[in-house]
């Protein structure tokens, strides 16, 4: 949507008010307090977010404007502070957007302040949280009726576009808009939804290959905020999950929430690129390891069993392993590249054995209202690691991006003025 096609929402008179409130809802100042991103900073998250007051954002036809409460620290803000591998403030400009800096946050909890033209069952004052997926709704592909999270136009709120949730308010599409669980505070609502989503969409959106009752997966980075929403879907609909992480700690958090066991992947060596088909010696060290590896995956399932799908995220490091371990016909599913994007997969266990290696991104509106439903009824846990500050948002994603933050997720208060706030049952 063009800048031209949106207008301001602001109340005549209305000055920004400090982190930790917000104004009566309704009630929209012309300018906010945002923790933000500008190309000379790119680098160190530590470094690239800085506070700065800017215009509260307009909407447009089909737009809300939400008064944040809590916001989610993901991995995907840590690429946008780097502007790696994707300069997100570019290629926005390129588009024709007018601004020369980014706020991230693509997770949510909050209120709504103001509904655009054209948008119905949305009322000021509503308490929501913000699903990632946004698209346009005019899209070919979409009014073909395909998944709309497919379509040229889709994109990641609050990573492809601007105004996320890192400024006290922020620009949704109506359609990402779903109601907050009663009985979570709001840092705990906001912590979740994208890494809840994300893994729905990995275990249920690929037909012929999605989640069913007595299925082992392997789930990696198994004690993270991905991780652990996996463990617990997986628990829920009757699955085994197999956690992998780095130490113990991690890996008894992980079966607290849902694995039923966990691998130690310090304990085994042959991470990244193996050798080449025609290096005879080194094929066979690699092998070896990776085999002991899956030797203890079958322990933990107590049989000879590989499993239907692996929940993958790392990538560079890890495919090689995935696409070896997975069972024939099964599906190893992947969401990111954390390691690095370069992987490489030995096809002979890949097409002669039948296995789907399936790129997932983002979600869709239905496969978001399924993952709510599930958090709203209790079934699954936010797995709130730790609720930081405004003002930590730099260091929470530095420490992201240097693998710290692997309990869990972190969520950081906007609007609300300490934890726990936002429980209504």
């Amino acid at each position: 949507m063009d800048d031209e096609e949106r207008t301001s929402v602001a109340t005549p008179g209305a000055e920004p008010v400090p982190i930790g409130e917000l104004p009566p809802p309704g009630v929209v100042p012309a300018r906010m307090h945002a923790q933000v991103v500008r190309q000379d900073r790119f680098g160190d998250p530590a470094e690239a977010f800085r506070p700065e007051v800017v215009d509260t954002p307009r909407i447009g036809p089909g737009e809300v404007l939400i008064g944040v409460m809590a916001a989610g620290i993901n991995y995907n803000n840590v690429w946008a502070a780097r502007g790696y591998p994707v300069d997100q403030i570019a290629v926005r400009r390129k588009r024709g957007e007018p601004e020369d800096f980014h706020i991230g946050g693509s997770d949510a909890s909050g209120i709504v302040y103001a509904v655009g033209e054209g948008v119905t069952g949305v009322e000021i004052g509503q308490h929501v949280i913000v699903h990632p997926g946004v698209w346009d709704a005019d899209d070919p592909w979409i009014a073909a009726g395909r998944d709309p999270m497919i379509a040229p136009s889709a994109k990641i709120w609050g990573y492809d576009t601007n105004y996320g949730a890192f400024g006290q308010f922020a620009r949704v599409q109506a359609h990402q808009l779903l109601p907050k669980a009663e009985h979570l505070s709001w840092e705990e609502a906001a912590a979740p939804t994208l890494v809840g989503t994300t893994a729905y969409r990995m275990l249920y959106g690929w037909a012929g290959n999605t989640l069913q009752s007595g299925d082992l997966v392997l789930v990696w980075g198994g004690s993270g905020g991905l991780g652990t929403q996996a463990c617990q879907m997986v628990r829920a609909a009757g699955g085994r999950a197999v956690a992998v992480v780095s130490d113990d700690e991690r890996g008894a958090f992980a079966m607290k929430h849902g694995a039923i066991g966990y691998i130690n992947r310090r304990e085994f060596g042959h991470w990244g690129v193996p050798p080449l088909v025609d290096d005879t010696a080194g094929q066979k060290e690699w092998s070896k390891d990776a085999r002991a590896f899956g030797k203890k995956l079958w322990e933990i399932a107590g049989a000879r069993e590989d499993p239907a799908i692996v929940f993958e995220h790392p990538g560079g490091a890890t495919i090689p392993t995935s696409v070896f371990l997975c069972r024939p016909g099964g599906m190893v599913v992947i969401c990111a590249g954390t390691t690095g994007f370069d992987a490489m997969v030995d096809l002979r266990y890949h097409w002669t054995r039948q296995k789907r290696l399936q790129g997932s991104h983002g979600t869709n509106d239905e496969q978001a209202r399924a993952y709510n439903d599930l958090v709203r009824a209790g079934t699954i846990d936010p797995v709130l690691g730790r609720t930081v500050p405004f003002s930590e948002v730099p260091a929470a994603h530095a420490a992201m991006g240097r693998g710290e933050d692997v309990f869990g997720n972190v969520a950081v208060l906007v609007g609300a003025a300490s934890p726990g706030q936002g429980r209504t049952c």
